[in-house]
């Protein structure tokens, strides 16, 4: 903070100083350097009020925030808008009352070339100065990089300065010309150029189509790369790649509008809101402008997490399976939508301890929408899971009672929909963090099966989708995200090992209770298409409510749970069973 405070002060000094010589210099080419005797005493009082008005204007620009040894043309283009700026203020100072010396017109003219050409001068030699000296100190890696974007400047110059390397080479899908000197080169010569030109560093720009940036990395680390790092253009630095930029998929349909008809302006509860999904359902439904959000969950330590990132809305330590609890959330509240995040999801967790599985999935989801319809909610979404299709464990048909609940309640005015998708990247108990606290530890990789499969996709585009596709609801749909193509969990092992440069072993420790090899989204012939490609409808299952209820009530009295569940789900087969 404080090397902040004095790069800005020493600009201001550095700025002021151009502004009040250019000013000067300029009345002196305006009359020869032989100024008239009239003009002398106002020549002190407009120089300084050309230099405040300058300097004001920058500030308004924002312009004293851009670090120097990163000055490029985009912040050029700012600097000339500056001063033009500021040359038209200074005009109307002039022609105003609070300006009553002599003047010519012609002055500011002339000043606005000498303030353009000593300012852009002054910042460019600085650059220039940084990055020779830079170059003088020690010998520099090459670099290359992936892609090309309308900040492509700005990615060199950065990677440049930050990462301290020469960039050498550009690569695109078409091989034309060249950036700034760096010629560019067709991904298919990716390997020969590497090879030829002596390249260890990779970065990568932010467009790079994810298929494309996979089989990139795959090449790269074969062709000997030391470091790829990722280009992110909002904090304007770089980063190093990991899993989830390989495995990122972007949903091609995204319908913000549509997103925002449905938030804005509302009051929002979420439960388990301060769980991976959860908290970033609670931060977009923020962004997308709901009126107050309700952040519930019943846990001390994710609540206050959520609560410090969310502030100045309610937060209620609760748990969904208590219904007086929830209760009292609801009469406090005009609640127009719920989004039940609320569950407990590690399958062998579940498995050990079927009777809180099925208290707070399915007793939790029973009081949310009981207590939504009675309410007059407008909208409940549950978050469902691949799991609940032909469940193999305690968890996945837990979740299909839920479905089965939310599908055949009688709704009155309320809409219930059913969102069902795969695993998420880096949530709390899934595999990637797993591997990069093993891989940190040089611990080996454990997988269970050589051959488990699982779908993924990014928290926040799942959060995304799962707001699409409530926004369509109409009632009683449960929806479908498309998950692309599974993954092998064997072989993202082996591509996290290269990603990290390390040679761990990968040991196959066995299927734990209630997990099976592939999991499956039921995405089928029976499913209906929604206006959004992404977003897929499953065919409905009818149920009668008041069985249905019944069979709960006796769920909740059994003593051989697993039984029970296979009344209400006859396709969970456990995997002890089966």
């Amino acid at each position: 903070m404080y090397k902040k405070i004095l790069r800005s002060a020493l600009y201001l000094i550095g700025d002021g100083t151009i502004f009040f010589i250019a000013f000067l210099l300029a009345y002196s080419l305006r009359f020869n350097f032989n100024i008239p005797d009239e003009h002398l005493p106002y020549i002190f009082k407009i120089t300084f009020a050309a230099t405040t008005i300058k300097i004001f204007v920058f500030f308004l620009f924002d312009l004293y925030r851009i670090s120097w040894r990163f000055f490029s043309f985009s912040d050029a283009k700012k600097i000339f808008i500056a001063i033009t700026f500021s040359s038209i203020i200074l005009l109307l100072y002039l022609k105003s009352p609070l300006f009553d010396g002599p003047a010519p017109r012609s002055i500011i003219i002339i000043d606005y070339f000498v303030s353009l050409l000593l300012i852009e001068s002054f910042r460019s030699l600085y650059r220039t100065y940084i990055s020779i000296t830079s170059s003088i100190k020690k010998k520099k890696n090459n670099a290359a990089i992936i892609g090309i974007t309308n900040n492509i400047t700005d990615i060199i110059n950065i990677a440049e300065t930050t990462l301290d390397v020469k960039v050498t080479a550009i690569f695109s899908q078409k091989e034309h010309g060249d950036i700034k000197g760096v010629r560019i080169y067709n991904y298919k010569n990716l390997c020969k150029t590497i090879l030829k030109k002596k390249i260890t560093y990779l970065i990568v720009s932010s467009n790079v189509d994810q298929k494309i940036l996979s089989d990139i990395v795959e090449k790269a680390k074969k062709c000997g790369i030391k470091s790829i790092e990722k280009y992110n253009p909002i904090e304007k630095k770089t980063k190093k790649i990991s899993i989830e930029d390989l495995l990122a998929r972007k949903p091609k349909d995204l319908d913000d509008k549509k997103i925002k008809e449905m938030i804005a302006g509302k009051t929002v509860m979420i439960t388990g809101a301060g769980g991976s999904i959860g908290s970033e359902i609670s931060k977009q439904v923020l962004k997308y402008k709901a009126s107050k959000i309700i952040l519930v969950d019943n846990s001390e330590y994710n609540l206050y997490k959520i609560a410090e990132e969310i502030p100045n809305h309610p937060h209620y330590l609760k748990s969904v399976a208590n219904r007086k609890e929830i209760q009292e959330v609801f009469c406090q509240h005009k609640i127009d939508i719920v989004i039940h995040a609320a569950a407990y999801k590690h399958v062998p967790l579940c498995e050990e301890n079927p009777e809180s599985a099925i208290k707070n999935n399915i007793i939790g989801t029973k009081n949310i929408i009981d207590l939504s319809v009675n309410n007059n909610v407008k909208r409940v979404v549950l978050i469902s899971t691949d799991k609940a299709v032909r469940p193999t464990n305690i968890m996945g048909a837990t979740k299909r009672v839920c479905e089965l609940y939310a599908q055949n309640k009688e709704s009155k005015s309320t809409i219930i929909t059913a969102v069902r998708f795969g695993n998420v990247l880096g949530s709390s108990g899934s595999i990637i963090p797993k591997f990069k606290k093993q891989i940190e530890n040089n611990q080996p990789l454990t997988v269970t099966h050589k051959e488990i499969t699982r779908y993924f996709m990014l928290i926040p585009e799942a959060c995304q989708l799962v707001l699409q596709a409530a926004s369509i609801a109409k009632n009683k749909e449960l929806f479908v995200l498309d998950m692309g193509e599974p993954v092998k969990i064997y072989d993202l092992a082996k591509k996290m090992l290269k990603l990290y440069n390390k040679d761990l072993e990968i040991k196959i420790t066995g299927l734990r209770p209630g997990e099976k090899l592939y999991e499956e989204l039921l995405i089928n012939e029976n499913d209906k298409k929604t206006i959004y490609e992404s977003i897929f409808v499953a065919e409905k299952t009818f149920y009668n409510i008041d069985k249905l209820n019944k069979e709960i009530k006796n769920l909740l009295k059994a003593k051989n749970k697993k039984t029970e569940l296979k009344k209400i789900v006859p396709e969970f087969t456990p995997k002890n069973d089966s």
